[in-house]
């Protein structure tokens, strides 16, 4: 079901994310959990990056998570207890699910989406996979079909670096669609399709120094307010806009 969506133009040519996703282990592989950012999404909410991806799109600002390794293996259902709690404790009114590829492990993001839904919160996730495709392969993977059921939003498709998109936030390139498939978030949607909407950035320096990026800016604008902060966690080797996603 799509309440209401900003479709994306082009791209139709690509290839990425042709190839249904593998079928992942019951433990998730993840990389990193925020409680609460407002650069990921509608509002104040958590934000979850998986670790893992097949698309791998050309250009992608997070290739450190297209690799399984180096991942935090975890049940799921420990974690999403754990997490609910500190993004309530946060103030966040729901969870991204980014990465890395989360409908590489959809049976594992799954519960953790369900999980988020029945404390009432929202689930808003990004996929290099087309919802087209997705709701395809859904009809006979029980696993896809779980985790769309359990996305309040979702941004689809995947990111192609001669399409860059300057309009619309969350996004990286004009092919890719934000659709609201429940009523949770319709009219920031609606409203998104008629007047774009602005990008954000947050940088989190911890207390032993670590610089974590989240969000979007210009290489020339991220590089200036990273000048003499250090090297970021992540040490990628580009930034553009891309997406994790």
């Amino acid at each position: 079901m799509i309440v209401t969506q900003s479709r994306g133009v082009g791209g139709e040519a690509s290839l990425l994310g042709a190839t249904p996703p593998p079928r992942a282990d019951a433990a998730l592989r993840w990389s990193r959990f925020v409680p609460a950012t407002a650069a990921e999404g509608p509002g104040l909410r958590a934000a979850v990056w998986v670790q893992g991806c097949a698309v791998r799109c050309p250009g992608c600002f997070n290739p450190q998570m297209w690799a399984a390794r180096g991942a935090h293996l975890d049940d799921p259902a420990d974690l999403a207890s754990r997490w609910i709690a500190d993004a309530r404790a946060a103030g966040a009114e729901g969870v991204t699910l980014l990465g890395g590829e989360p409908f590489d492990q959809a049976a594992a993001l799954a519960l953790v989406a369900e999980a988020f839904q029945e404390a009432g919160l929202g689930v808003m996730a990004f996929s290099g996979y087309t919802l087209d495709r997705l709701q395809v392969w859904a009809e006979e993977r029980a696993d896809i079909a779980r985790l769309l059921a359990a996305t309040d939003l979702l941004c689809d498709g995947p990111y192609l670096a001669d399409l860059p998109d300057m309009r619309r936030p969350w996004i990286g390139s004009r092919n890719q669609s934000i659709r609201a498939l429940t009523p949770r978030h319709a009219a920031e949607v609606d409203r998104i399709a008629h007047e774009g909407g602005r990008d954000a950035l947050e940088v989190r320096i911890s207390a032993d120094g670590v610089v974590a990026v989240n969000g979007w800016a210009t290489d020339a604008a991220l590089a200036d307010l990273l000048d003499d902060l250090g090297v970021r966690a992540d040490r990628a080797a580009s930034i553009t806009k891309g997406t994790p996603r």
